[in-house]
């Protein structure tokens, strides 16, 4: 089970600060020049803020949650209210007071019927999400695909001129790796930003990798935190099976409110692939799976009026594993993402039209994905491909069965379209036509991404 959210600690001076304080006339006198420690427990909804001095004596403390009155009051310092008293906490950075603030929302729970990520998503789907990818395990999955991981490296690195003293934002840092290799790079300071509750291991790395005034873990979703200032490249894997499965990228889409005018983005466009295959093994494999409902005495009962609903839900599993490109029976047609431009709203319905000239003669038992992402920077442009020719990933590649296979021959049209319509539950729902023109023959499917088959498990 992933773990809670991760204690912070700060350093800040300290005020009290009467009502007749407040608001009399004149300016309020600074904070007491001592410098004290903040932790901040965080307790599901709520959280513990302890102001302690260098002796460890307890100074000030107060419950953070949806009743705690308390406003910002310049650039550095925040204003709690309790009773007719106020404290005055004034931070040593804007990254402080940001990281600190970003708990406060998630105390009072600010922006929760506002936040773009929440009016998208089912509440059960992004607590499964998130505790998915606070596990280190699936970190650590992630890090050892060489080919996912090497390829990022390789790209921020060989354009060290891009990141070299620059403010870069990591959207859904996880591990922080993506982070730690742009200071690599030169970064002068960089916002890594993680909603799961990875987000207290990252810090750990960061601490132990003695880079706390480099990176600045803020534990959050990007559509919730807030940055103390506008960066100047965004750093992000966004994503998911088929390009668009997780609804990441409109994560990624959404950080671009921080991104200054002439910003870059890594990545920074991304081409889905698709081609008609045939894999006559495949479809029978994938339609005997209902086989098991077609028993007549199964324990003294007859399963066999569940065989069609068994069949249907089969085949709206799109099918993750990896195939021989000789199965691909014509030119893949290509449909390009640019994340420098699309807004969050383009991926909420994806149509892609296709036609296919068939290179060879058989049944289309349906079509094959894959993608491929590009870093463009200002030194080299560096390619992420998942395609089956290329190393495998953890993304491997995903085929769509149709409902019925469709005899082509050599030379003849293919067309139709794919339509990936999004979900609530973080994914998409897939609509597949497709008709052999020379014939009038069609087949088709509709399936849920959000449901695969692991075939190569």
């Amino acid at each position: 089970m992933a773990r809670g959210p991760a204690r912070l600690q700060f350093r800040v001076q300290l005020r009290f600060v009467t009502e007749e304080q407040l608001f009399g006339p004149g300016p309020l006198s600074p904070p007491t020049p001592q410098s004290l420690r903040l932790d901040v427990h965080p307790a599901g909804e709520e959280a513990d803020a302890t102001v302690t001095d260098a002796d460890g004596v307890c100074v000030f403390k107060c419950l953070l949650n949806r009743d705690t009155e308390c406003c910002r009051v310049g650039k550095e310092s925040i204003l709690i209210t309790l009773g007719y008293n106020s404290a005055l906490l004034k931070f040593e950075s804007h990254a402080d007071l940001s990281s600190f603030s970003n708990t406060l929302k998630r105390c009072r729970n600010e922006k929760k019927e506002l936040s773009v990520f929440n009016q998208r998503t089912e509440e059960a789907s992004a607590v499964q999400y998130f505790q998915f990818y606070g596990c280190i395990s699936q970190q650590q999955n992630m890090m050892q695909d060489f080919v996912r991981t090497a390829t990022y490296h390789r790209a921020i690195l060989q354009n060290h001129i891009d990141f070299r003293d620059k403010i870069v934002l990591d959207v859904g840092c996880g591990s922080g790796i993506l982070s730690f290799f742009a200071v690599q790079a030169g970064a002068r300071r960089v916002y890594a930003v993680e909603a799961s509750s990875v987000a207290q291991y990252a810090e750990m790395l960061v601490k132990n990798n003695h880079l706390s005034d480099k990176i600045i873990v803020l534990p959050g979703k990007i559509e919730d935190i807030s940055l103390p200032e506008a960066v100047d490249v965004i750093i992000s894997e966004p994503m998911g099976y088929m390009l668009f499965n997780e609804r990441m990228l409109e994560s990624y889409l959404h950080s671009k409110k921080w991104l200054k005018a002439n910003g870059m983005m890594f990545p920074t466009f991304g081409d889905i692939h698709l081609a008609p295959f045939s894999d006559e093994q495949l479809y029978m494999e994938h339609y005997s799976r209902a086989n098991f409902w077609y028993q007549q005495c199964f324990y003294g009962v007859n399963l066999s009026s569940l065989r069609g609903a068994a069949v249907d839900e089969y085949f709206r599993q799109p099918i993750v594993d990896t195939f021989d490109i000789r199965i691909l029976m014509a030119r893949t047609v290509k449909y390009t993402v640019n994340f420098m431009d699309a807004e969050e709203a383009d991926l909420h319905r994806v149509e892609i039209p296709f036609v296919f000239q068939m290179m060879q003669s058989g049944l289309v038992h349906g079509l094959a994905f894959w993608f491929d992402v590009a870093f463009v920077g200002s030194l080299v442009t560096v390619w992420l491909s998942t395609a089956p020719t290329e190393p495998l990933t953890h993304w491997y590649q995903v085929r769509c069965l149709l409902h019925t296979p469709l005899f082509a021959k050599e030379g003849e049209t293919l067309s139709g379209r794919v339509l990936f319509v999004a979900n609530r539950r973080q994914s998409y729902d897939i609509q597949i036509v497709a008709l052999v023109n020379q014939t009038g023959f069609r087949s088709g499917n509709i399936l849920d991404l959000k449901n695969p088959f692991f075939r190569f498990a």
